[in-house]
């Protein structure tokens, strides 16, 4: 699983038509404390994500099993909507 924010979204026109109607988000992936880790990927939204949110995203088969990505040309999903990180404090 990918720890993320939504910091944007894709528009195309032009694409396979089994993503039609599918939105795409543009992640940051982060650390548990929040950081910004490297890099950027584009997902298809399965939660209903929305800018500035903290997601739980899913890669590679994972994300074939989401919800209406079955059966569809996808390698990453958002599949949740983070309300809090805590880590353990010893660890």
């Amino acid at each position: 699983m990918i720890l993320a924010r939504v910091v944007g979204t894709v528009v195309a026109t032009r694409k396979d038509p089994r993503l039609e109607g599918k939105k795409l988000l543009v992640l940051k992936p982060i650390t548990p404390d929040g950081k910004d880790e490297p890099g950027y990927v584009v997902a298809v939204d399965t939660v209903s994500a929305g800018v500035r949110e903290k997601v739980l995203a899913v890669s590679g088969s994972s994300a074939r099993m989401a919800e209406g990505c079955k059966d569809k040309p996808v390698d990453t999903a958002i599949v949740g909507i983070v309300d809090a990180v805590s880590l353990d404090e010893k660890g």
